[in-house]
């Protein structure tokens, strides 16, 4: 499959790029159940980070669906191949010397462990927002929990297909009793310690 086809090497780096940004690059793999918050907090973050002067970009799960996955179905294979292409687009994002937001259940821990492979070690921050399943049920902003429930949808997170839950976090948020700016704020501290951005707030 690889016959012929040689990598090229380009003149601009991705060190160049970051220093261009002046920011770390790196990927905030958002993950956790349906209705979890995911999408939620990740563009309230972008929000946070943009006001702050960095440069980032969000990648989401039903949109990307749209466009580059619109090919792909919700069985376990379609599911694993969703996320290995989510992971090469994001690295792409990290050499350009972005922070990528993603937010995808990615139920597979090894999925999840796949795309931190693909970048450096510090370059991948996996965020699980840990909501109870009868939450996230509760919430139901899609409807998809009660088409569950009723047979309507097979291998859905959660219902009729396991979620794998993060035992080593990057960041960890409970999501049941806290605020979309507590959460943020709560990333934001790991990216500022952690040297991946300089806080630029009052």
């Amino acid at each position: 499959m690889m016959k012929n086809i040689v990598w090229h090497n380009y003149q601009i780096t991705k060190t160049d790029r970051s220093k261009h940004t002046n920011q770390k690059p790196c990927i905030l793999w958002f993950t956790g159940l349906s209705g979890s918050g995911k999408s939620t907090i990740a563009n309230a973050l972008e929000k946070v980070l943009y006001h702050n002067g960095n440069f980032t970009y969000l990648l989401d799960g039903d949109n990307v669906r749209h466009g580059l996955n619109y090919d792909l179905g919700f069985d376990n294979k379609s599911r694993i191949e969703n996320i290995r292409r989510v992971g090469e687009v994001s690295k792409l994002f990290v050499d350009s010397g972005l922070i990528v937001l993603t937010a995808f259940i990615s139920p597979f821990a090894s999925d999840r462990k796949l795309v931190r492979n693909l970048v450096e070690d510090t370059e991948f921050i996996e965020v699980f927002i840990d909501t109870p399943l009868e939450v996230c049920e509760s919430r139901d902003p899609k409807g998809l929990y009660k088409k569950a429930r009723a047979g309507k949808i097979k291998d859905f997170t959660g219902i009729n297909s396991p979620y794998e839950v993060p035992t080593k976090a990057d960041i960890y948020i409970k999501n049941d009793k806290i605020s979309i700016e507590n959460a943020c704020q709560q990333i934001m501290n790991y990216l500022v310690e952690k040297e991946y951005v300089k806080w630029k707030g009052n």
